[in-house]
């Protein structure tokens, strides 16, 4: 995949003029998906799916496009050359950008992480049995992606990995729902059958009549997915230097006021779980690991290029969103095993929902 990439991408920017750029970056995966209902198989097969996007530059001028991509030399060739061609003839339509960001001249980097999946013929036959008894809907997916990118400036940036995910809800008699997640780089069968055992006793639980909870303050903990989508929020305008600057942020204060959220809250852009790429679909690389909240002080921000000339402030390489790619959250010192023990009569939230 990587070479077919490459090759292609060699052969457009030859057809390229001296007065124009181009961004091509690419998303692929290679993928086993089961869909499971009442714990039976309701759908399985295999996906290989692949997309090219193009950034073409001009008279400091931009023009996007994206289209399927093939895995054939000559097919693809002639479908990009067939976009450059189109946007050629839109790009004098368009007005000029005064932070346009064009391909600079980066190193490049090749990222290849390879795990210990289930092989295609052995996920059925090691999932199925273990979540037989209860009503178990949900989606496994398992196999590698791939990112890409190259530039008229002749960097090239790969990343590949391999990952699973088992998502599904394990439905009570009384229609209530247990959330459950396990997912990773290299499957550990002991480790799983843990955490399916673990959700079965959840379910037990929440069949258990209904208590009406009076508004009140409660000692409270929060599960890991409901911290994740907690998370997830900085991501709405939040953590985006943009935002802040345009001040729609929820974290504005934190900047202008000095104010601080819990001296226990740190979280970071962290790169080296070698699950998403350092490189932006601009092909900028960004650090391995940047701090975003240290100790509850703002420390850093998520700054684009783009961002980052239109304020005069130094880029991270985010995305142009400014979004977090792959956060990462310090855990406190709390054990699972002594969570009841400190709730007492408080509440566990094992997920959230609809939080806008």
């Amino acid at each position: 995949m990587k070479d077919t990439f490459f090759y292609i991408c060699d052969e457009v920017i030859k057809k390229l003029n001296n007065d124009e750029d181009l961004i091509i970056y690419f998303s692929g995966e290679s993928s086993q998906y089961v869909r499971f209902n009442n714990a039976k198989i309701r759908q399985t097969g295999c996906i290989d799916d692949a997309n090219i996007f193009l950034n073409f530059i001009k008279n400091n001028r931009s023009c996007k496009a994206s289209f399927s991509f093939q895995g054939q030399h000559s097919i693809d060739l002639k479908n990009i050359l067939i976009q450059i061609e189109k946007m050629r003839n839109e790009i004098i339509q368009l007005p000029e950008d005064p932070y346009i960001v064009k391909p600079g001249e980066y190193n490049s980097i090749c990222e290849i992480n390879s795990g210990k999946l289930l092989k295609k013929e052995q996920a059925v036959e090691t999932i199925l049995p273990l979540v037989q008894g209860v009503d178990l809907t949900g989606i496994w997916a398992s196999g590698p992606i791939y990112k890409g990118s190259a530039n008229s400036n002749g960097q090239k940036n790969w990343f590949e990995t391999e990952s699973f995910s088992l998502d599904y809800s394990l439905i009570t008699s009384n229609e209530k729902m247990v959330k459950g997640t396990f997912a990773g780089s290299d499957w550990d069968q002991e480790k799983f059958v843990k955490h399916f055992e673990e959700k079965k006793k959840q379910s037990i639980i929440m069949n258990q009549s209904s208590k009406n909870i009076s508004p009140g303050n409660y000692r409270t903990c929060l599960a890991p997915a409901a911290v994740a989508d907690l998370i997830s929020m900085f991501s709405w305008g939040g953590i985006s230097e943009a935002s802040i600057q345009q001040g729609s942020s929820a974290l504005c204060k934190m900047r202008n006021d000095d104010i601080s959220l819990s001296s226990k809250l740190n979280l970071s852009e962290d790169f080296r779980t070698g699950l998403v790429p350092r490189f932006n679909s601009a092909g900028e690389i960004t650090e391995e690991n940047i701090e975003l909240f240290s100790k509850g002080k703002l420390k850093n921000t998520l700054i684009s290029t783009r961002t980052a000339k239109e304020y005069k402030c130094n880029s991270n390489f985010a995305e142009e969103g400014e979004y977090l790619r792959t956060p990462k959250l310090s855990p406190g010192d709390l054990k699972e095993s002594d969570i009841l023990s400190h709730l007492n009569t408080g509440l566990y939230l094992s997920n959230l929902h609809y939080l806008n």
